[in-house]
């Protein structure tokens, strides 16, 4: 049954999904999930292993099916997808030009400003197997905005970078962010990088939502801090809004 999205909420409201579930074999991996994916804001996906943070992910962009409930997506809606998980076959060599360029064709005007600014440019003639861990991430990335995406969606996209990359990469998420005023999705671990970046975040707990809100609400929250601690440390606020839309790196610590 389509879900009634009011003509008020269809303004910025790319993804709505209600009483979401997902089965594998007998074991529930998603538990009546309810969310909402809006333009211009940056939610994240917190919780504890296994708590089925990659599988939402899948299922609001139409990757995974869900057993039960409804996604209701605005039509039309362009999706950028980094994986957490990308392999390269070392038996096909393949540059990142090239690679980039399977996602579709584009004006050469796009093509420049996307390479651009994920900072990919010298990367281009260079095959896939010889990128570094933070080089292939910017290459993901680049081949995600590449049709100017409405929502994009990361899985673990810090996942086994050193700190600098990973303070890097989310300055270069939050700039993706201002340039397109799309939705940003983000599954992550890394609470002291991630939390602050947020305006909205939901926090599973084997399925279940154990709570959501903004940032500040959450980590006060008796189930928030059930699973992770009463603080996150010095290192929290990595991030800061200066407005509703823009993202900054502090070095404060």
């Amino acid at each position: 049954m389509p879900l009634d999205i009011r003509a008020g909420e269809r303004d910025n409201n790319w993804i709505k999904g209600r009483g979401i579930r997902v089965h594998y074999a007998s074991r529930c991996i998603i538990d009546g999930v309810d969310i909402d994916v809006n333009a211009g804001r940056i939610t994240t996906l917190v919780g504890n292993n296994g708590a089925g943070k990659s599988t939402l992910l899948r299922v609001l962009i139409g990757l995974t099916q869900p057993s039960s409930g409804a996604v209701e997506r605005r039509d039309g809606l362009r999706i950028g997808y980094v994986p957490q998980h990308f392999s390269v076959d070392s038996s096909l060599p393949i540059t990142a030009r090239r690679f980039i360029a399977l996602r579709g064709k584009v004006s050469k005007q796009r093509w420049q400003q996307a390479t651009a600014e994920t900072a990919v440019e010298k990367l281009l003639e260079q095959p896939l197997q010889s990128l570094s861990g933070g080089e292939m991430r910017r290459v993901l990335l680049a081949r995600a905005v590449l049709h100017n995406p409405d929502v994009l969606a990361l899985d673990e996209p810090a996942a086994g970078l050193d700190a600098g990359s990973q303070g890097q990469l989310y300055r270069l998420i939050g700039s993706l962010r201002e340039r397109y005023g799309c939705a940003v999705v983000v599954v992550s671990h890394d609470l002291n990088l991630v939390m602050a970046a947020s305006d909205d975040v939901l926090c599973l707990e084997d399925g279940r939502v154990a709570c959501r809100g903004a940032p500040a609400s959450v980590v006060e929250h008796p189930e928030y801090r059930k699973l992770f601690g009463a603080h996150l440390g010095p290192d929290t606020a990595v991030f800061r809004h200066s407005h509703p839309h823009k993202v900054e790196l502090s070095d404060d610590h």
